[in-house]
């Protein structure tokens, strides 16, 4: 609900500057920040006009920073302490999975990307949500499918991986979803044949294999140095798990990064370091041009 979600952004970004200890004249703030898209356009509209009445108010530069990549940026925050590398070093493959977006990215270096591939229907964590809907689960799905699926037989379905053997790189979740809710029906009518926990199990199995086969069939073609998951999904422990194993089993001398469990949804300080990297390669934004693009694309 877009309307609702941008009066509680207004209801609530005053009072956080102010809880934050922000001074009123921008004392101590270098650049502002701020998403301008991708995501629900008047939730960004809020955040876009807010950054440029602080950039006219306090006279600092503005920099336009794109959801996806702040997403990428998040594996820099608090970074694993076993990882033999302080950041990833490029070029490095980036494996985005969240509730709107499933996407595989080739980051030649900071702010170079190329697009190599991406959800043609629902994104990975769209179809989580949905499956924990026809499963009767909360919302939202992701967290709630992973820790049911602990207790299912990830062998107990055979759904579909949608193409898995298709020679680009590019994901389809939409029929999986459809299989899922076929399997529900099947269950109603024969309840002793299949328990929800298989169900969330099978599921979850045929998603994160096809995310992992793909990524690696990246990685074979593009020998990149680094391999970055990023976004909401990268939340769930058997992807990031079945990732980092296949990834170091394969091609033990990439580094792999992820962000920190806390870190893994949206928030303000990936934004942050997105856009101080921004602002060190001075791509500043016209305050004055500037608008909320709910269709940004990061290439």
């Amino acid at each position: 609900m877009p309307d609702i979600a941008a009066r509680e952004h207004s209801s609530v970004i005053f009072p956080m500057l102010k809880e934050l200890g922000i001074e009123k004249d921008g004392s101590g703030i270098d650049v502002i920040a701020v998403t301008a898209g991708p995501g629900l356009a008047p939730a960004l509209r809020i955040g876009v006009e807010l950054g440029k009445v602080l950039t006219w108010i306090w006279k600092k530069p503005l920099v336009a920073v794109n959801h996806l990549e702040g997403h990428i940026y998040s594996v820099l925050i608090n970074p694993k302490p076993n990882t033999q590398n302080p950041k990833p070093i490029f070029p490095a493959i980036c494996l985005i999975v969240s509730g709107g977006h499933t996407e595989l990215i080739l980051m030649k270096d900071h702010g170079i990307y190329e697009l190599i591939g991406m959800t043609r229907d629902d994104a990975a964590g769209e179809a989580f949500d949905k499956v924990a809907k026809l499963l009767g689960l909360e919302y939202p799905g992701g967290p709630a499918i992973s820790k049911l699926a602990e207790n299912g037989n990830p062998d107990a379905i055979l759904f579909p991986r949608p193409m898995i053997d298709s020679d680009d790189f590019d994901f389809s979740f939409s029929g999986l979803k459809t299989a899922v809710k076929k399997k529900t029906s099947e269950r109603s009518e024969m309840s002793e044949m299949y328990n929800t926990a298989d169900i969330a199990a099978s599921f979850q199995q045929a998603v994160v294999e096809t995310l992992v086969t793909k990524t690696m069939r990246a990685v074979e073609k593009y020998h990149p140095q680094s391999v970055i998951l990023s976004g909401g999904v990268s939340a769930n422990k058997f992807l990031r798990t079945s990732l980092e194993q296949t990834l170091h089993k394969q091609h033990p001398v990439i580094s792999f990064y992820a962000p920190d469990f806390s870190l893994t949804g949206d928030n303000a300080i990936m934004i942050a370091v997105a856009g101080a990297f921004r602002a060190k390669q001075k791509q500043f934004a016209d305050p004055l041009t500037l608008v909320a693009d709910p269709n940004m694309r990061l290439v």
